[in-house]
């Protein structure tokens, strides 16, 4: 067994794109910098763990693609949900009657598998009422509040949104949508 066995992945390092790993590194420079509060002080120990963070993203994470425009268009859809969310989730837990109807939506996924879908999963609960509580194979288990409300169309915009911000296509038809009260 050679002495650089457990670390050889660290020689390999060479054959990754050289803007990927820029990339990652100005991430993480910027991530840095914001929890030390930009203190000059920190980089003696914040260039090493750069750095480790830097190679271990790039063996450890797969390469995607995102858009710049899918992005924005996601935040601005993202931060309109969240409010929205908060105050409908607010609105029923104050409400005298407390008008749910809960529920299990079995939805399914059209996104490839990867950081997409992760994020998708992620970011399921910032939609008015809804919680992912199991990701299978090629569906996702959503709780709703209210089943009354069609939570297929909400959970569809959601999936197109994250599939424009890392540029993938999921033009193939979704499968039928369970719901479980």
């Amino acid at each position: 067994m050679s002495r650089r066995s457990g670390w050889s992945w660290l020689g390999k390092v060479a054959d990754f794109d050289g803007r990927r790993i820029a990339g990652n590194a100005v991430v993480f420079v910027l991530l840095w910098w914001v929890l030390s509060s930009g203190s000059v002080h920190s980089w003696w120990v914040g260039l090493p763990v750069v750095c480790m963070a830097t190679l271990v993203s790039v063996k450890l994470v797969p390469a995607f693609s995102f858009s710049v425009t899918g992005l924005m268009c996601f935040l601005l859809f993202f931060f309109w949900h969240s409010l929205r969310g908060a105050v409908d989730v607010a609105w029923r837990a104050f409400h005298p009657g407390m008008p749910i109807f809960p529920g299990v939506v079995d939805f399914p996924l059209r996104l490839p598998q990867g950081i997409s879908r992760v994020c998708l999963v992620n970011t399921v609960s910032l939609l008015p009422g809804t919680l992912g509580i199991e990701l299978g194979a090629n569906s996702l288990k959503v709780h709703v509040l209210d089943m009354r409300k069609a939570a297929r169309p909400e959970l569809m915009r959601l999936e197109q949104m994250v599939a424009r911000m890392f540029d993938v296509s999921i033009e193939r038809e979704a499968g039928e949508c369970r719901e479980e009260v």
